[in-house]
């Protein structure tokens, strides 16, 4: 009887898994069929909030579902970032991430998560440049004289931050390490805090990404110093690089990739990259992006297997010089 259950049991496995793997290979060829909740790991209004926003509209219509938009910030982002680690691998939850993803590891020492294996690359999506920032009546007329001011206050120097992990905050520790000199690094939850005490002249500089900092600069809130790429940037005429202004090979964009949950299986990972072709694609985004200094990726680098090896790339690129800075949460 035993004998005679046992194999029953076992035709009833051999029979059902064919059937078992049409189910699924239907319920993929009919994906998407609800929302998908894109997850924005910061607070809203900051600069990978408005990536994520314009990326959500544009994939929503090639889809032809709703992408929403979900806003899960703390802990520099790995609390939303975890939030994904953990989701279904479906599909339907999908994470946008900035360079932080690359700097967690060594900045975070129990962090959850690896990103290299808890997560399927689906494209690298933008490189947004940054662009350092004083206050208006900062004594400086450009990013030559910000560094003699730096160098001779010293501490006495504020520099802001969005917290630990921050783009802002690479940005500062990269300046630091730069100069070999120290300034008062003052924290704040997220971006969007910095530019009241900025304008206010209660905080002398900030380096920020220039999605979010083009519109106080033109309308002469702030006062614009360097960009931090290589060649000046069309969306600031007559803002110098940090290299012409005295800080040789200073360079550094917060790229922004897409992320599954790992196990996400391929013909919905391919889907996803398909909707983040077509976003990247669609003239409205990049005008829009375009206009913010921050265009996105060429085509060849909007894919997972690109966009990967970025990702390790960085990791090994940022870990000495958060180590040196000695810079770490719990």
């Amino acid at each position: 009887m035993k004998i005679q259950t046992t194999r029953r049991a076992l035709l009833g496995a051999a029979l059902a898994t064919p059937a078992l793997l049409a189910g699924t290979a239907r319920a993929q060829s009919n994906w998407p069929s609800q929302p998908i909740t894109l997850v924005i790991p910061f607070a809203p209004g900051g600069p990978t909030d408005a990536v994520g926003r314009m990326l959500a509209e544009a994939m929503s219509r090639d889809l032809g579902v709703n992408v929403v938009a979900q806003n899960v910030g703390g802990a520099g982002g790995t609390i939303g970032v975890n939030r994904v680690a953990q989701a279904r691998p479906d599909g339907y939850t999908i994470l946008l991430h900035n360079i932080g993803m690359s700097t967690a590891p060594t900045l975070y020492r129990r962090l959850p998560y690896n990103p290299l294996t808890a997560f399927e690359t689906l494209g690298l999506v933008t490189a947004t440049p940054m662009v350092w920032l004083t206050r208006p009546d900062f004594p400086a007329a450009n990013f030559g004289e910000m560094l003699r001011l730096i160098r001779e206050g010293g501490e006495r120097i504020n520099l802001g931050n969005a917290g630990l992990g921050s783009a802002s905050q690479l940005c500062g520790t990269l300046l630091q390490a730069s100069l070999g000199t120290r300034f008062t690094a003052v924290s704040f939850a997220g971006s969007g805090p910095i530019y009241p005490e900025l304008m206010a002249s209660r905080l002398d500089i900030y380096c920020d990404q220039t999605t979010s900092a083009i519109p106080f600069i033109q309308s002469n809130q702030i006062k614009a110093m360097a960009v931090t790429t290589p060649e000046p940037l069309p969306a600031l005429p007559g803002v110098s690089t940090a290299i012409q202004g005295g800080l040789p090979g200073f360079e550094v964009a917060i790229w922004h990739g897409l992320y599954a949950p790992a196990g996400t299986p391929k013909p919905v990972q391919d889907r996803l990259n398909a909707a983040l072709r077509f976003a990247l694609a669609d003239a409205r985004v990049v005008e829009r992006m375009t206009g913010l200094g921050s265009p996105p990726e060429p085509v060849e680098r909007q894919n997972g297997e690109v966009h990967r090896a970025h990702l390790a790339a960085e990791i090994e690129r940022w870990r000495p010089i958060l180590q040196a800075a000695g810079q770490f949460a719990d």
